[in-house]
């Protein structure tokens, strides 16, 4: 039992007191393992606690994309967007595999808004920013190549520009990976019951296990709060009033050749002219995005809404009607819940984007921001604790991002896409990889851009404590197939419950719980309850 013996040995240095730490930090998400990380890289001894799994909440159920937010220029945050953009081409360049490249296509039609002119001032600005030139506008002809199956009555031409995508989750788990080789320790299911404070100053956490329900307690100088949507609730334990609007994001994810995009494709909706998107993702086509507010238990897994289905179906009908897209063509949905400051507008998706922190008798919160800049958001938080670290390197910053990936040049079975992935998902690993993989494991699962050796790597070292964590974060089989894989869990089994080393029992137990979630979170609403959303009635906002 290694990983149960891995595991005991780390919770044993905790009960024991083995370890003296600068930081605790709390929250397993993006924003957490980015402060970890660059802590770690400071020297300073920092240990990160996730109650759930690693990436479970908003950083696994994101839009996946890199973006340096060109709707905030209109919104005049040009520093914010100046920020991403930057932060987008570091990422690019650094994880590359992992973080790539992905255009996005904007049709011009007569009459609809935002129109040529103001559309291409805001591309000239959103490339200044990032350093860049390029042509934008293509006449109707050319735009149709690039953007086929969109209508062509009234269409004028259409703007193209460059922005990136990612697997969130996966990127959670390669800056994890680079913070553990600086040194740090990160761990899941292990829940920060309450923080510990002395003398009116929070000096500890008081810990519990999510599998044996022990309790540990450990202590810090400082505690950072890094639970993203949820962070309210470590500060109201103190009497402090709530400052987030939880908002929900909803997406779909339809097979590739039901709805073919090779370019992103992006419009504003006809219903209320919000920005809405598709682009191909990992094998599929990804659909998104809602925003509005998330009221349901917070403590809750979060699932798409019958109105959002038909909210983002007809925006789809709206630009593909030739398409002709059905219920039944959506393979999974996922929702995730946003980090927003409440400034009290009355329309979400107006509310602001940018990250706040709050330091409150000696509990630093750190919430809100972008994916994207998740880097620059960890160097702050330590910026406002540099003044107890004097003896550290406080405003160290490594030349790269992240480490450079082991060399594949002598995987001649692999294709460059194939070494790409690797390197980028996992780094120093990728050789790693290549070398446990068993007979047909080098291969794609069908439908999807997954080596089937990517499941035994995950299995065997990536701390996977339940099925869900296999098959919804350390890969993403679950929203890639239909059913959430159902019909290739045997071979998955094959694969994984050896190095899992469960018994039979428990993987049964594991498969039926991972189904019945499935089924409750990523599947449809009841088809009854989806309004009807066919907009060929509808007039463009």
């Amino acid at each position: 039992m290694k990983k149960a013996k891995l595991r005991a040995d780390m919770l044993n240095a905790l009960a024991n007191h083995e370890q003296d730490w600068d930081i605790v930090i709390i929250g397993g998400g993006i924003t957490g393992a980015g402060i970890l990380l660059e802590a770690a890289r400071r020297g300073l001894r920092v240990l990160l606690l996730e109650q759930k799994d690693f990436a479970w909440g908003t950083s696994s159920r994101s839009s996946k994309l890199v973006h340096g937010g060109l709707r905030y220029i209109k919104e005049g945050k040009i520093s914010l967007t100046r920020d991403s953009v930057r932060e987008r081409q570091q990422l690019m360049q650094a994880a590359a595999g992992l973080v790539e490249p992905q255009s996005f296509a904007f049709a011009d039609y007569q009459g609809r808004k935002p129109g040529r002119w103001m559309f291409a001032l805001g591309l000239m600005i959103y490339d200044f920013l990032a350093g860049l030139r390029g042509k934008h506008y293509f006449s109707a002809q050319d735009f149709q190549m690039l953007a086929p199956h969109i209508p062509a009555a009234d269409l004028k031409g259409g703007s193209c520009y460059m922005d990136a995508k990612t697997d969130d989750a996966r990127l959670v788990l390669r800056v994890l990976q680079e913070a553990r080789a600086a040194g740090a320790i990160a761990m899941n299911y292990l829940a920060v019951k309450n923080v510990v404070y002395v003398d009116g100053q929070a000096s500890g956490v008081v810990l519990q296990d999510a599998l044996s329900k022990q309790e540990y307690q450990v202590k810090a100088k400082v505690i950072i709060n890094a639970t993203g949507a949820w962070a309210d609730g470590l500060r109201q334990q103190q009497g402090h009033s709530a400052r987030l609007r939880p908002l929900r994001g909803s997406h779909l994810l339809l097979p590739a050749w039901r709805l073919p995009v090779a370019q992103a494709v992006s419009l504003m909706h006809p219903r209320d002219g919000r920005p809405v998107f598709v682009y191909p993702w990992e094998g599929v086509s990804l659909v998104g995005t809602t925003d509005v507010d998330h009221s349901p238990d917070m403590e809750q897994e979060t699932a798409i809404t019958a109105d959002e289905v038909a909210y983002l179906m007809e925006a789809m009908d709206f630009q593909f009607p030739q398409l002709q897209l059905k219920l039944d063509d959506i393979i999974a949905t996922y929702a995730g819940i946003r980090p927003v400051i409440d400034t009290g507008k009355a329309d979400p998706s107006k509310e602001g984007r940018d990250h706040a922190i709050w330091l409150e008798k000696g509990l630093l919160t750190v919430t809100g921001g972008k994916l994207t800049t998740f880097r620059l958001i960890a160097q702050d938080a330590l910026k406002h604790i540099n003044h107890l670290f004097h003896d550290h390197q406080a405003d160290q910053e490594a030349e790269s991002l992240f480490t450079r990936p082991s060399d594949l040049v002598n995987a001649k079975q692999l294709s460059h896409t194939q070494k790409s992935r690797l390197q980028g998902h996992y780094g120093e690993s990728a050789a790693e990889i290549v070398q446990i993989a068993q007979d047909g494991e080098l291969d794609y699962i069908p439908g999807t851009l997954t080596m089937w050796v990517e499941l035994r790597w995950a299995a065997r070292f990536e701390e996977v404590v339940h099925l869900e964590d296999l098959l919804l974060r350390r890969t993403r089989l679950g929203l890639l197939l239909r059913l959430g894989g159902l019909a290739l869990l045997p071979r998955i089994r094959a694969i994984c419950q050896p190095e899992l080393e469960w018994d039979d029992e428990q993987w049964e137990d594991e498969q039926t719980s991972y189904l019945q979630l499935w089924s409750k979170y990523y599947a449809l609403p009841e088809k009854g309850s989806i309004p009807e959303w066919r907009s060929s009635q509808r007039q463009p906002a």
